[in-house]
């Protein structure tokens, strides 16, 4: 068995959502597809695929394959194009969106290296901290936070971050720090009312859950906004540590109730289902991944 296009017919049924949809797409009979994950499954001796009354969905082992795979088929792909030299293969238009703040701190800064790697692509870049229509507005490659209710895409999850509450020194120095998350009720919050859960978070310390509503008068569509309302001392904010990376660590901005646990956010590369997903496209997603490994491993 070809490992590697055993892994690519598992990630293409993963993304299709069923066999006869995967088989389309390779240009083989449902047969060849289901003898292979078949095969796949007996090799690894485990189960990776289950039927549920929605079609296909992986199982527990699934999911952590599919992302592996995912890593793998990605990885093969920059060595071909390692191989044909200097970045040869890789060519014409790449089409990107991505979150206003996040893409200044973390991507934007790293793009030259990309294009070094890769001359012959250009690049366009939407920011933006809508989630965009990626099939309307012909995105090759979204990056995303958070959860992920558009069933129409197929997704990839490259990283995962904390979720923290912080705030200024000064506003601390007249406020005073909460001590417990149910502190938290009794002071001005800046709300980002692009999370996913907005007012509303459940903090947990060794099994004990502890539910919280925000209460604040500030309410801010951007991240860029959120971040100058907190810089100037407006309030609290529950935020990635990603957004306020830099006056974190600086110390211009403190985490606070360290011994509490927000859920993590995930970082998404999403592509437009339907069609086959683009070398180019996978290999800015990797390099993404990359960047977000290097960021953590400091």
């Amino acid at each position: 068995m070809d490992r590697l296009a055993a892994m690519e017919t598992f990630v293409l049924v993963v993304d299709a959502g069923s066999f006869s949809a995967a088989a389309r797409r390779l240009n083989v009979g449902q047969p060849a597809v289901s003898k292979t994950i078949a095969q796949l499954e007996n090799r690894l001796g485990v189960k990776l695929l289950a039927r549920s009354t929605r079609g296909l969905a992986a199982t527990e082992a699934g999911i952590r394959f599919y992302d592996r795979a995912h890593r793998s088929i990605a990885e093969a792909d920059e060595a071909d194009i390692a191989a044909r030299g200097a970045g040869k293969g890789l060519s014409g238009r790449l089409r990107i969106c991505a979150a206003v703040t996040f893409a200044r701190l973390h991507l934007v800064p790293h793009l030259p290296a990309f294009l070094a790697r890769h001359p012959d692509i250009e690049m366009d870049v939407i920011l933006d901290d809508r989630h965009i229509d990626v099939v309307q507005e012909g995105i090759d490659v979204g990056l995303r936070m958070g959860i992920l209710e558009d069933s129409a895409l197929t997704a990839r999850r490259i990283a995962s971050g904390r979720q923290v509450v912080l705030a200024t020194p000064d506003y601390l120095a007249h406020h005073g720090a909460p001590q417990t998350p149910a502190d938290l009720e009794a002071r001005d919050a800046v709300i980002y009312s692009q999370q996913d859960r907005g007012r509303f978070w459940v903090f947990e310390n060794g099994g004990r859950e502890v539910p919280v509503r925000l209460q604040g008068r500030l309410k801010l569509s951007a991240a860029e906004g959120v971040r100058a309302a907190v810089m100037a001392h407006a309030g609290l904010a529950i935020a990635t540590d990603w957004m306020f990376a830099p006056e974190i660590a600086s110390g211009d901005v403190r985490i606070l109730l360290p011994d509490w646990q927000l859920p993590p956010i995930d970082l998404w590369a999403v592509f437009p289902a339907g069609r086959a997903v683009s070398t180019k496209a996978r290999i800015f997603a990797s390099f993404v991944e990359e960047i977000m490994n290097a960021r953590v491993a400091r």
